[in-house]
């Protein structure tokens, strides 16, 4: 959304840019939406944007939006009280849980949305050429970089593959 500035975008386009069905867009969105990050318009004319600058807005931000506890978690049922080792893991780990928890939080909340943009740039023109070899025949693919508004025009519109054989 930071990518395509102040023009909305609709759920099936950023549906297909991660290759996953718009519905679980819409949920993340109305997560998003109820944090205040982003804001969205129905209608044909409609589609969701961010809420705030992109240079303010850090990956901590989106995921205490989206994330539900903690990175790893203990498993649910609890360890023998009887077992040497049982009877002190859940401790343990739990003190090893809360430091990953700590380092994760620590190095999203250094990067902001327009940190994430700006390193996608370098990637922007760039073709990837790739050879493939499978029973003895060789080959070529290029991944070519799908422009914005080749995006914007929807899934239905054009059949776009990211591999294409040269």
């Amino acid at each position: 959304m930071a990518w395509s500035g102040e023009e909305p975008l609709k759920s099936e386009q950023v549906a297909e840019s991660v290759n996953t069905h718009p519905v679980v867009i819409r949920r993340m969105l109305l997560e998003l939406a109820e944090a205040g990050l982003v804001v969205s318009q129905t209608g044909s004319l409609g589609g969701s944007r961010l809420a705030n600058d992109p240079a303010k807005t850090t990956l901590l931000d989106i995921y205490r939006a989206l994330e539900c506890g903690s990175v790893f978690s203990l498993h649910r049922q609890p360890p023998s009280r009887d077992c040497p080792v049982g009877v002190n893991i859940e401790t343990v780990l739990g003190n090893v849980l809360q430091e990953v928890d700590s380092a994760v939080e620590q190095v999203l909340g250094e990067i902001t949305i327009n940190d994430v943009v700006q390193r996608l740039k370098p990637c922007g023109g760039a073709v990837t050429s790739k050879s493939v070899e499978r029973n003895g025949k060789k080959k070529h693919f290029d991944q070519k970089q799908i422009d914005l508004p080749q995006l914007r025009a929807g899934a239905k519109s054009r059949r776009v593959r990211a591999l294409r054989p040269a």
